[in-house]
């Protein structure tokens, strides 16, 4: 492995888990077209492998910080994180059956999807007190589960750690302000990503290398993420919407390349 490759690991595990820490989704999106266009892996299944490792440890350190911070509603986490690995392990099956030029033009369709919608925003919902008791069951367990399976199937499937997704899904079933759904969708952006990686590891699809270097860079870059978003935490909806724009336009190169 030559300098330049590890370079640009280090690089792309940076900036997967800078925005990891700074808007709790959306690195993962990255970490493939990462993989296959900067630090050059070959096949589409080994990065989306090598990808889910490296989403799930960064995902686990970025946890940590909003965990203390108390931004975490764990029993809702639990719930979602479970629905999501059953899809998850049924996705990562059905995607290692699919053609990898394929696999990366429809994973680039998904980007721009992901992109267009947030664009479009999210509706500002809150109920920060909001737990998952005996009492609440009864409403958010129908809610929480469909769409943590929902998730995780479309995780498995193409590599990724779904925050962009979850992060939404978590304020639908249970109206939590974005804060505290950021901090919680870590927890099934961590199991989803084991998950997956798990599958793939299995089918020898994993550089071990160079997640290593993914890890070790996700580490300072979700620091940065984190210390980001304390400093710029009233720019958030614009922070959003340019990554965003980035997500459409790597989903446009990702599909131009494949097809």
């Amino acid at each position: 492995m030559g300098a330049a490759t590890i370079a640009a690991a280090l690089a792309s595990g940076g900036l997967i888990g800078a925005i990891l820490g700074l808007i709790g989704g959306g690195g993962s999106i990255l970490a493939v077209p990462l993989l296959v266009y900067v630090v050059g892996v070959g096949s589409a299944h080994e990065a989306i492998g090598t990808a889910a490792v490296a989403v799930a440890a960064n995902a686990l350190a970025s946890l940590i910080g909003h965990a203390k911070a108390g931004r975490v509603k764990w029993r809702c986490a639990m719930v979602f994180a479970a629905s999501g690995m059953v899809g998850a392990a049924l996705g990562a099956e059905l995607g290692k059956a699919f053609d990898g030029k394929r696999l990366l033009a429809l994973f680039g369709l998904l980007m721009i999807g992901v992109g267009v919608s947030m664009l479009r925003g999210r509706r500002a919902m809150a109920a920060p007190d909001i737990r998952l008791t005996r009492d609440s069951a009864a409403q958010l367990l129908p809610r929480l589960i469909p769409i943590g399976f929902g998730v995780g199937l479309a995780a498995g499937f193409f590599g990724i750690g779904g925050g962009f997704l979850i992060v939404p899904g978590l304020i639908f079933a249970t109206a939590m302000p974005l804060s505290y759904a950021i901090g919680t969708s870590l927890v099934a952006v961590s199991a989803l990503g084991m998950t997956t990686a798990a599958s793939y590891a299995l089918s020898g699809l994993v550089d071990w290398r160079l997640t290593a270097l993914l890890i070790a860079g996700g580490v300072g870059g979700t620091a940065i993420g984190i210390a980001l978003g304390h400093v710029l935490g009233k720019r958030q909806k614009l922070l959003e919407r340019g990554f965003a724009v980035l997500v459409i336009a790597i989903g446009g190169y990702v599909i131009a390349t494949s097809v």
